[in-house]
């Protein structure tokens, strides 16, 4: 009787040993994954990074890089937000699209410019060419203006102005641009490669 309890008692140390080191292993692989640095967004076997100066898109083989596209050289500065990389298929083709926001600021003592461009950019992966290109600024401007001569009375006046189209990837894999004004409609040729007018098509 003492035999088994013994047995029983050595089982459930060792089973209790096995789970907490498992355990310890698998929180620190997570933990790794959650840290890789200027990784910003992946899809399929592709990165968007910023690698040594450059925004870039990665393409990975087996886990490892293989190729990459630049989109842009970069600062230390560039922070990029709502960076997202998705797949798609437009005429039977499979691209990807990468999309960005970018803010800045220009202040001076009368007047602040917050501006934000919006990117979008699409990716023919095997020939590594851009097919597709799209951005959308927005100037919110607040500035402070003198009402006399003398400047001794003033108001704070705030406008915005807008520049560029706004992209919209559809369904069917065709992009339309549009603004308060005008709309296009682009379709992609497989033959050359890149996004034409729907119209003309």
């Amino acid at each position: 009787m003492k035999k088994i309890i013994v047995f029983a008692l050595i089982a459930l140390v060792s089973t209790g040993a096995f789970a907490q080191k498992k355990k310890k292993s698998g929180g620190k692989k997570a933990t790794t994954t959650a840290t890789a640095k200027g990784v910003l967004a992946k899809a399929d076997n592709l990165v968007a990074e910023v690698k040594a100066g450059n925004f870039q898109v990665t393409i990975n083989e087996n886990g490892k890089a293989k190729d990459n596209i630049t989109v842009k050289a970069v600062d230390a500065k560039f922070a990029p937000t709502n960076v997202k990389l998705v797949s798609f298929m437009a005429s039977g083709a499979k691209l990807y699209l990468l999309t960005w926001t970018e803010t800045t600021q220009i202040k001076t003592d009368l007047k602040t410019e917050d501006i934000t461009n919006v990117n979008s950019v699409v990716y023919e992966i095997a020939t590594k060419k851009q097919v597709f290109s799209n951005t959308q600024m927005t100037n919110h401007i607040t500035e402070k203006v003198f009402l006399d001569r003398l400047k001794t009375a003033s108001e704070t006046q705030e406008k915005i102005r807008r520049d560029g189209f706004e992209f919209v990837l559809n369904p069917d894999g065709t992009i339309t641009q549009k603004n308060k004004t005008q709309e296009n409609k682009w379709k992609y040729d497989t033959t050359s490669m890149e996004f034409v007018d729907a119209k003309k098509k």
